[in-house]
Order: C-alpha cells, then structure tokens, then sequence
C-alpha cells in the first residue's frame, strides 16, 4: 500500500457532520463507464508505472490460442455492440432454454453513464474481502475477450472462456433459429456470463449493463441491489437527449422490491429514478442523504477518505485511485455491498472496518489516470464524454504536479468531441491529435480541426498513427528537460487508452 500523509491535528481539521451536510448541494462530475482498459506490450523508451493488473494476455499454448480465435472469429459474424434492436426477447429465449442460469445466483446490477466500471470492480473487491465468490460482468474489452467475464476478482482462462461457449453453443443457435434476428455478439457474451456464474458457482454476480437499462441483455437479471451511477448525456441518438429521458431507460433495471443505490443526479434524472423505484415498491438510498462521502485527502498513490455508509462511518479508508470522482464510486459502491448484506434494512450494524479498508486498499481500475511509465510520466484515461474529461482535468491537477502537461487525444466519431476538447483546454499546453484502429474512430484531421478551434493552431499538432502521437508528446513534454515535471495524459477512448497500453509496455 502506498505511503499515507501523516496524521494532522484533529482540531484542523473540519467536522464531519458539516462536511456531510454539504454532499447535498455537491455539484458531481464522474468518470465515464468505460470498460475495464487492460492490455500488453512493449516500451517506446522507458518502461514505468505500478504492477500490473490482472491483465490477460493470448494463451502461451497455440493450440488454445487457436481455438479462442476461432471462438472471436465465430462470434465476429455477429451484430456488433453498436448495432441495436431494444428488445431482451432474444437473450430472454437463451435464458430460458439454458434452465435460467441468472437466477441461481443473487445479483448487484449497475447502470449509469459515468463510473460504473470502476464501481462494479469496488463492489467486487468488498464482496470478494467477505468471503463471496464473485461474478464480474463487464464491456467492453480492450486487449483480450475474456476480460469481460471474471471470476473470484480475476478474469477467466481461455480455455473455460471457450469451453463455456461451446457448452452453449448448440443452445445460442437454436435461439437463432426461432428469433426474427440472431443473437447479437454482446447478447451471446451475456449469456456466457450468466452460464459461467452458475457453474462455478458464484455467491453473487456483479453486472454491468452494456448500454441503458430496459432493454439492455443484462437485464433478465431481477437484480437485489440495483445501482444507478451519474447520469449525463452520452448515446444520445439511443437513449434520449435530456437526463429524464436516459433516466428513464435506465432505471429499467429497477425491480420489485429492490433496493436502489443511487449516486448524486441531475434533478430531472433523479426524479425519474424515484418515481420507478415507488411503482415497484423499492427502497432507495441516495447519495448526500443516506449515504456519501464525508472527507477526503490527497495521499501518495491514491487518496485517504471517510465514508458514511448506510449503517456508520467508516474513517481512513485507503483508495489507491485518483479524484474525487473515485471517492464518490466508492461510496456508491459500500453502500450496495451494505445493503445487498441487509445493512440499514434487517440489521443495523456495520460492515467490519479492517474489512472494508482491506479491500478499498487492494482496488485497481486500469485505464483510469493510471500511471504507465516514469520520466516523463505518462497517464492514461479513457474519458471519451465531456462529463468524465470534466473529472479526470480536475483530478489530475489535484493529483499530479505537472509543470506542462501535453493531450494525446484520439476519439471516437459518435461523440461529442467538442466537449470533450474543452474540458481539457484548461490543463493542456499543447494537444496531440491522433486515431485509433477501430472503424468508430473520429478521422486525425476531422478532429484536428475542432482542436484548432478549441486550443488555437499553434498548440496542435496532428499525428494520425497512434505511436507516432505518442512519441510527439513524450518528446513535447522532454523540452523543459528531465527534472522539469512534464507529463502526458493519453485520453479520448477507450479503444486510444487500451491501443497506447499495448505500445507503453504494460502486461
């Protein structure tokens, strides 16, 4: 664990019930879902950053490397994850032919637009320091497609990936051949999953929706806690234009008689949320009211934080992550692991502190200002929407002394870039502009042009292959030379954070 700043006089410091008083009014900006950003690779010049993750690799036997890459090959065929038909009939038919694997285990199910990855890996990490066996269900992948399935806090083998989608393989098909369309490539990833938890068996399934709520694969899950991180405007041409509109969508996931754990919302969003959870009879707890976060400090690697659970406070508790974006994930993601153990409802005792310190202190959220190299530091945050560029500025200025700090931005053409370039105008010196492989991404000089406008000519610089960039900043932040506290935040995407995970050398 990192080094904690050491311990200040009581009487400097504020009170915390005055301090939890004002969570009400706290305006929240969060980090976006993002995937878990994992990957591999090799170093442009100097290696750095902590340990590595449980990070997948391609399996070392050919054999089983080549029986996953006829599983991706075969699951390629299908509609991609961008290409919808809000429906659940289909996954809802595979669900049925398989005898109902997701209902043998109790279920967490998380939506929201901001934070939901870092919170399902928190909730994972807090149940797994209680002794559960956990199923992690999260997307997209960056490196490997087995980082979406885990079991016990770790991703699965490829050969129980494959060996899973054989096992229901005859079954997808026959689903196939009942249904107007064939189950699409997330809603067979889905079924995996939910297939892989009951024959493991997990005590209880920490899910992730890919997009939404109501109509998303997930949800024929009929989650006991259901958790609602920030709501902000993203996917706008699928879930609505305003708050209330993507509130409504996603409090789909809200079932009869669960227990609703609510992160701080717009007001619009909130009200939605609050009107489901009283027509299915819910019990909700919001963030700022019941629960929140009460103080936080900056401390070497991460921050040290007092969180006000459903049944107490909880004081220095150790996040090995950056921002205040992350205290607030953690909150959310104690008080779920609070009531899915029926704390504040059938008991009124809290969680054993030395527990929960235990397992804050072990969390890791790749891809999210994560430290990958040293001299000049490089830091990756996939932050692709204005609401989490908004936090990852504000952390990274909290925590990191960056005397010049240069942008490799590469994002995706769906968007709203825009925003995205003016939250980090503040921060940047200068910006690289760039693109990744997938077919989504934003053309270098489409996006180039909107930097112009954002940052001014003479702090651009376009660079359309992603190593190239990467080479461009690293040499842009050198110029004040090696003592002088320059540094480089790679953002914009996921697919841009994972890409430069592979050419930094992590894995």
């Amino acid at each position: 664990m990192s080094e904690l700043p050491p311990d200040h006089n009581a009487d400097d410091q504020p009170d915390p019930l005055n301090a939890f008083e004002e969570i009400i009014a706290e305006e929240t900006t969060r980090d976006p879902d993002l995937a878990v950003i994992e990957a591999g690779s090799r170093t442009l010049r100097t290696q750095g950053g902590p340990p590595d993750a449980d990070i997948p690799t391609r399996p070392a036997d050919p054999e089983v490397d080549k029986a996953l890459r006829e599983v991706e090959a075969e699951l390629a065929t299908r509609w991609g994850e961008t290409k919808l038909e809000p429906s659940v009939s289909r996954i809802a038919a595979l669900m049925d032919v398989l005898g109902e694997p997701q209902r043998s285990y109790p279920s967490i199910h998380i939506t929201g637009t901001n934070g939901k990855t870092s919170t399902a890996r928190m909730i994972e990490a807090l149940l797994g320091a209680f002794e559960l066996r956990t199923g992690r269900y999260t997307s997209p992948h960056v490196q490997s497609i087995t980082e979406r399935i885990s079991l016990d806090g770790a991703p699965i083998s490829a050969e129980r990936f494959i060996e899973t989608y054989q096992d229901i393989k005859p079954y997808i098909e026959m689903v196939d051949a009942q249904q107007d369309y064939r189950l699409s490539f997330f809603e067979v990833l889905t079924g995996m999953a939910y297939a892989a938890f009951a024959d493991a068996p997990a005590d209880v399934a920490v899910v992730e929706v890919g997009m939404g709520g109501s109509w998303d694969a997930t949800n024929v899950i009929d989650g006991d806690v259901a958790v609602v991180t920030p709501i902000d405007l993203d996917h706008t041409d699928r879930l609505g234009s305003t708050h209330a509109e993507i509130a409504t969508e996603k409090a789909g996931i809200i079932k009869q008689g669960a227990t609703v754990i609510m992160a701080q919302q717009p007001v619009d969003a909130a009200q939605v949320l609050l009107k489901k959870a009283v027509e299915v009879d819910a019990t909700v707890a919001r963030e700022g009211l019941e629960f929140g976060v009460v103080e936080r400090q900056v401390a070497v690697g991460g921050q040290l934080v007092t969180l006000r659970g459903l049944g107490g406070e909880y004081p220095e508790v150790y996040l090995p992550l950056h921002g205040a974006h992350q205290a607030h994930n953690a909150a959310v993601a104690l008080a779920a692991v609070e009531a899915f153990f029926g704390v504040g409802a059938q008991r009124a005792d809290q969680l054993d502190l030395d527990t929960v310190r235990k397992a804050f202190a072990a969390v890791a959220s790749p891809g999210r200002l994560e430290v990958v190299r040293r001299s000049p530091t490089v830091v990756l945050d996939a932050a692709h929407n204005p609401a989490g560029a908004r936090a990852a500025a504000e952390a990274i200025g909290e925590a990191f002394q960056f005397s010049r700090l240069i942008g490799v931005v590469g994002a995706s053409g769906d968007k709203n870039v825009r925003g995205l370039l003016e939250a980090f105008e503040p921060v940047f010196a200068e910006i690289v502009v760039t693109q990744n492989s997938s077919h989504r991404a934003m053309d270098a000089d489409e996006l180039a042009g909107i930097a112009v406008e954002v940052f001014g000519e003479e702090r651009v610089q376009v660079e359309p292959r992603l190593p190239d960039a990467l080479e461009a900043a690293i040499t842009l932040a050198e110029e004040e030379g090696e003592f002088a506290g320059g540094g480089v935040l790679v953002t914009g995407s996921v697919i841009t954070v994972g890409e430069a995970r592979l050419l930094l050398g992590r894995g």
